[in-house]
């Protein structure tokens, strides 16, 4: 069960110290924080960075998720992540099909309560102040933009606030704030990371080599085929009375040539994105950075989370040199840890 063998906030926090300050040859590793990014299906390749972490003895004290983070990251933490996985797995076209509850009525064309229920069910009434160590989902208040860690309260409600895309999943209203996808304010969320006591920070980016992006195309007009679409005859009278749900099942789905509502809301997500992580990262880097190249990988690949999960595997398997070379550094003799936390408690 989720609850066995949890601590309360303030025993989790001696607990984590421990694990943090246990000395080991007479070295005294830092505080590790995991920074998980948003990018949807493609964040079963979270799954992969954590499995190869656990193999190397690399236990974070703190993680911090962001969309499809926060689920992978809430799961690690509520010992949940087999489940996790082996759902992941066993996704196939049909089944993910299954999840997608459409609703034009609503604030998003999904609306969500299928895929809720499997986290309810795999995490009950799992809080995250009972967690095991220190964790954080990051959503957006929609309404005025404020950056939102979401540290106490229900798991379940925590994730789906943090992975409640615009337009395509509604808002999850949590303590009186209305909350959707963290990824408009923080996709890589390593500064919370850090606030909450990480001193080494290993970062995974869902989305770095989506090349060709941001460029500037100095240079654009239209053209003839711009003019034969606009005199294109229109459907009008009885034709046009008939062919309307036709009609708006293209404005959803899209047609030939032409992106459908959900393409559109994506990709300009992806864009905004894809400039707020490097503006961030430029402004606060990690320590280590894992960048899983998942370009061929489609946010609603949901199927694919076995290559997804090989992809993070991989890109982690490449970065723990890079990892144990950040812990050397900044680990520390047993005494002078002990003297620093003394200093500090004064």
């Amino acid at each position: 069960m989720v609850f066995e063998g949890f601590f309360t906030r303030g025993r989790n926090g001696d607990r984590a110290a421990e694990a943090t300050t246990q000395p080991t040859a007479n070295v005294t590793k830092p505080t590790i924080g995991l920074a998980l990014g948003g990018g949807a299906a493609r964040g079963f390749a979270h799954i992969g960075v954590m499995r190869v972490l656990a193999a190397h003895g690399i236990v974070p004290d703190v993680v911090v998720g962001t969309s499809i983070g926060a689920v992978v990251g809430g799961s690690y933490a509520a010992k949940e992540l087999d489940t996790l996985e082996t759902w992941a797995r066993g996704l196939n076209t049909r089944s993910v099909l299954s999840y997608l509850d459409i609703s034009l009525s609503g604030s998003g064309l999904i609306n969500g309560g299928h895929l809720s229920r499997r986290l309810d069910a795999s995490l009950k009434d799992t809080r995250i102040e009972d967690l095991p160590l220190r964790f954080a989902a990051i959503a957006t208040e929609f309404n005025t933009g404020h950056e939102i860690w979401l540290t106490r309260g229900r798991l379940a409600d925590a994730m789906r606030a943090s992975y409640a895309l615009p337009g395509i999943f509604p808002p999850v209203r949590i303590g009186g704030r209305w909350l959707v996808d963290g990824a408009l304010v923080n996709p890589v969320p390593v500064s919370a990371a850090r606030a909450l006591g990480a001193r080494l920070v290993i970062a995974v980016n869902l989305n770095s080599d989506l090349f060709g992006r941001g460029t500037i195309i100095a240079s654009h007009g239209s053209d003839e085929d711009d003019l034969a679409e606009a005199a294109a005859p229109k459907a009008n009278g009885l034709r046009g009375i008939f062919s309307r749900e036709p009609s708006l099942r293209r404005q959803v789905l899209g047609r030939r040539g032409s992106p459908g509502i959900p393409t559109v809301m994506i990709e300009a997500f992806n864009v905004m994105q894809d400039r707020i992580t490097r503006a961030r990262l430029a402004g606060d880097p990690p320590d280590v950075l894992i960048s899983p190249r998942l370009s061929s990988v489609g946010w609603f690949d949901f199927h694919r989370g076995n290559e997804a999960i090989a992809i993070g595997t991989d890109a982690t398997e490449k970065s723990i040199e890079s990892i144990n070379e950040a812990i050397a550094a900044l680990s520390q003799p047993a005494a002078a840890a002990a003297s620093n936390t003394d200093v500090a408690a004064k």
